[in-house]
């Protein structure tokens, strides 16, 4: 009876916690944030939902050594990019890496509309931004590599 009772409430917990990620601070249903709304529907109330600036900020992708958490929560954008040479500290760890893009996307999350970022990275050569990381061969001198090995068989 007990267990039945605990299966019960975690169910009713998890119902709870899940509809509150669906309301915002108004007590307003959020079509967009509801998993189970189709995905047209979700588009295009999340589409009204947005200023001119939103839409603009989500269209951005502006470089890591200009963004901040602020700025990602005041202006939603809604890329980074960590171009070539771009890391967060000289030597950067994996965790220093995981602890950049989660302040970001904290920054993200917490705009108005909560829309999360993406993150990327330029990544041609390898994750040569990340320290001690394996760093392969471009693909013109992969290419150049298969056409030099046809020609000699």
């Amino acid at each position: 009876m007990a267990k039945r009772f605990s299966i019960a409430l975690v169910g009713l917990l998890f119902l709870c916690c899940s509809w509150t990620v669906m309301v915002n601070a108004e007590g307003e249903y959020l079509k967009y944030k509801d998993p189970k709304q189709p995905i047209n529907a979700r588009i295009r109330d999340l589409m009204k939902r947005m200023t001119l600036a939103e839409k603009i900020g989500q269209m951005v992708q502006a470089d890591r050594s200009v963004v901040s958490r602020e700025i990602m929560r005041n202006y939603s954008l809604g890329s980074v990019l960590s171009g070539g040479g771009s890391e967060p500290l000289p030597h950067a760890t994996p965790q220093d890496w995981i602890n950049m893009v989660n302040d970001f996307q904290e920054g993200a999350i917490s705009s108005r509309l909560g829309i999360p970022m993406l993150y990327g990275i330029d990544a041609v050569h390898g994750h040569n931004n990340v320290y001690k990381a394996t760093i392969f061969p471009h693909n013109v001198g992969l290419g150049a590599t298969s056409i030099a090995f046809t020609v000699l068989v």
